[in-house]
């Protein structure tokens, strides 16, 4: 079998921002509290529904506010994410060609599981992942690697011959932690600057870099001029 690709979902493949800042938005002015930009709910997203609520709501606000916060968004955004969440370009191709070339694909995400599961299902319906994982109440989320484990374990590979690809600096760590291998993307929620902190193997600006790493267009001598190897 072909070396196993793991992909965070938010910042990586889709671009969530516009539809948890409206559903975020929505909540925190029901309760009468302040709302944010675009920019300050980019910088919140990554860690889970609930850390994305503690972020956005006051520094001084109570465990009942934050569950009601929570519930509310989630209530909300379960209706509303079709209409503010859309393809990065070049994504629908990149897992074309890789599913072409029989590569093992997989979804991992610190978003609720039954959104991820959704989305996934909506917005990629050609293709196959072997397995599509969410938060859930008895995992940890990332940057533990219990998550991206039980994906390689499905794939049937070891860990070392899977790569973890996001577009935080909380997926490399992940990586790290399974002893995957790691790509870093720069289009989504963390700049290039502070994804290199992490030490990925590899960042990627575009879709096509990464089919290109795995599906070569080129003789392997040539490609290894153009990009670092996985490290």
């Amino acid at each position: 079998m072909k070396h196993g690709l793991i992909f965070d979902l938010d910042g990586t493949l889709v671009d969530s921002l516009q539809g948890i800042a409206a559903s975020l938005n929505h909540v925190l002015a029901e309760h009468h509290l302040p709302t944010h930009s675009l920019p300050a709910v980019r910088g919140f997203i990554g860690d889970g529904a609930r850390i994305l609520i503690r972020r956005a709501a006051p520094p001084d606000a109570d465990p009942r506010l934050l569950l009601s916060l929570e519930q509310g968004f989630k209530e909300n955004y379960e209706v509303t994410w079709p209409t503010g969440t859309t393809l990065y370009a070049g994504i629908a191709e990149l897992l074309g060609t890789l599913q072409s070339s029989s590569y093992p694909l997989a979804v991992l995400s610190n978003k609720p599981h039954p959104f991820t599961t959704a989305i996934v299902s909506r917005l990629f319906p050609e293709i196959h992942f072997t397995t599509v994982l969410g938060q859930r109440p008895d995992i940890p989320h990332k940057p533990d690697p219990a998550g991206a484990q039980e994906i390689a374990g499905n794939f049937s590979l070891p860990a070392s011959e899977c790569t973890l690809i996001g577009d935080s600096t909380m997926d490399i760590q992940t990586a790290h932690r399974a002893g995957m291998q790691s790509i870093a993307v720069d289009w989504g929620f963390h700049d290039r600057q502070h994804l290199a902190t992490a030490n990925p193997g590899w960042i990627a600006s575009n879709p096509a870099e990464i089919a290109d790493f795995f599906v070569p267009k080129v003789a392997p001598s040539q490609k290894e001029k153009t990009i670092q190897p996985l490290k």
